[in-house]
């Protein structure tokens, strides 16, 4: 056993001083990784490259598209500052793809306690709401975005569609000059049948949700078709394109009256060549992604 004479090793002791100020450090380190974590900074391109950016993809669908043909481009902007929306915008660039709604709303409203909003942006812009949505977030979505919600892409269920239906219905009655505001909605299909993708599957499942959508929601109007499709897979692009041409027959409308939106950064050219009315390009012209400022 240790005598009370057998002294343990002593820890080192900083003087007073050399104490006061290794606190002072550490906290003024903790409040800056603090600060830093909560500011959730996104390297974004410059505002002009941005603009070259945007200018290129459009010569891009210019240089495919024939005279008698319009391609609708949606820029992409998830995840991005606003001031680089206004930049696009000031180019003549109206319409603009989100995946994440309170993102949107945000954006939407100026409230600048979500991170990506930095400039409130004009009136003019109108939105796509282009990601996976659940049905008790669609009222949030039209009455938060109101009538400059301009399209659902992501329509797949009759229990979503009733509930953006019922939220326009609100809209309508409380938001001036709304009166005559319908949703636009796409049907997403699952072209590559993947069970990591969202979307209706088959044909009969279309024909049954289009003509769902038809009787029983007034309020939107439907507008065509969506796909994702598989990484490198264009018979993604040829199924729908199919799908539409079976579509149309069953509900007697001309081919031409169906969008077909499909397509993204890598492939929007062949996805053009292939039959696209509406592309979904974001990373081409806005830069990669930094999904830490994701505000769902």
């Amino acid at each position: 056993a240790h005598t009370a004479t057998e002294a343990t090793p002593m820890a080192t002791t900083l003087p007073a001083p050399l104490r006061t100020i290794k606190i002072v450090l550490i906290t003024l380190t903790t409040i800056l990784i603090r600060h830093t974590k909560a500011l959730r900074v996104t390297p974004s391109m410059s505002v002009s490259t941005v603009a070259s950016n945007l200018a290129e993809v459009k010569t891009k669908i210019s240089s495919i598209v024939s005279e008698n043909k319009k391609v609708r481009l949606v820029a992409v902007s998830k995840t991005k500052p606003s001031s680089l929306i206004l930049e696009c915008f000031k180019s003549g660039q109206v319409r603009f793809g989100e995946n994440y709604v309170q993102e949107l709303i945000s954006k939407a409203n100026f409230d600048t306690s979500n991170d990506v909003v930095d400039v409130e942006l004009p009136d003019g812009i109108e939105w796509h709401f282009i990601g996976s949505l659940q049905s008790n977030k669609a009222a949030n979505l039209v009455k938060g975005v109101g009538t400059a919600l301009k399209v659902v892409e992501t329509l797949a269920t009759m229990k979503l569609a009733n509930k953006l239906n019922r939220a326009v219905e609100e809209v309508r009655s409380s938001e001036e000059n709304a009166g005559d505001y319908k949703l636009g909605v796409y049907i997403q299909v699952n072209t590559s049948g993947e069970d990591s993708k969202s979307g209706v599957s088959s044909i009969e499942d279309v024909i049954s949700l289009a003509k769902d959508i038809h009787a029983q929601c007034p309020n939107l109007d439907f507008q065509g078709l969506m796909t994702i499709g598989a990484p490198g897979d264009v018979s993604c692009f040829d199924k729908l394109v199919q799908y539409r041409a079976e579509l149309a027959q069953e509900l007697g409308v001309d081919l031409l009256s169906l969008e077909l939106s499909m397509g993204m950064s890598g492939d929007f050219e062949e996805a053009i060549k292939r039959g696209a009315t509406n592309v979904r390009v974001g990373s081409t012209i806005f830069g990669e992604r930094d999904y830490s400022t994701v505000n769902k």
